[in-house]
């Protein structure tokens, strides 16, 4: 079963940019400030940037390509028995949730298993789960970058074995265009929770 792995790096990573924290009068929480649900100290430029990828078409796409609007980032991979579908298929439901009120957000599946994950089968994938699921693999050094920017975990069991298993962390990203990652979401979290947090960035940016 794949572990739960997040290295202590994502936990050190603030939600915000510097200076939407506290307004001067009495502390209150304003703008995008009131909408976290993980207040962590830091910078949060440490999470998130520029990558490139390899679309299901097989064209290469930059973030700039793929964040248009806010956006949902997963890392997982396709052969996983339980996790990624679960948090790929909640994420889904929260962009269907959302798009009741009227905002529309992208859901984005990046692989961290490359070697097996083709453009066609993270496509294929992603497509299953979600008509705007964009699915995303690379070379071995692509998405070992992408992985790097977003601070996330993933080591593959013993690849002798062709059904082999990879440990990865499961926190799904909030990226808003023109600013970044804003916030992240942990497994745990429900679809509902997740669409009421998204609603409040996008209803504050």
């Amino acid at each position: 079963m794949t572990r739960i792995i997040a290295p202590i790096a994502a936990l050190v990573a603030a939600v915000f940019l510097g200076g939407v924290w506290w307004m001067s009068q009495g502390g209150e929480e304003t703008g995008i400030a009131q909408c976290s649900a993980t207040k962590i100290a830091g910078d949060g430029n440490q999470i998130g940037g520029p990558f490139e990828l390899v679309n299901a078409e097989g064209q290469t796409v930059t973030d700039q390509d793929v964040i248009t609007e806010p956006t949902l980032i997963y890392f997982g991979y396709t052969f996983c028995p339980d996790v990624c579908p679960l948090d790929t298929a909640r994420n889904a439901e929260a962009v269907d949730l959302l798009e009741e009120r009227g905002m529309s957000v992208t859901p984005v599946f990046i692989t961290i298993d490359p070697e097996r994950d083709t453009p066609e089968l993270v496509g294929d994938f992603a497509y299953n789960l979600h008509e705007k699921m964009i699915g995303l693999t690379g070379s071995v050094e692509q998405v070992a970058a992408a992985s790097a920017a977003y601070r996330t975990y993933y080591k593959a069991h013993d690849k002798s074995d062709e059904f082999y298993l990879v440990d990865h962390s499961t926190f799904t990203y909030l990226v808003m265009p023109e600013i970044g990652f804003v916030e992240f979401f942990r497994r745990d979290t429900s679809a509902d929770a997740m669409a009421d947090t998204v609603a409040c960035f996008i209803e504050n940016v």
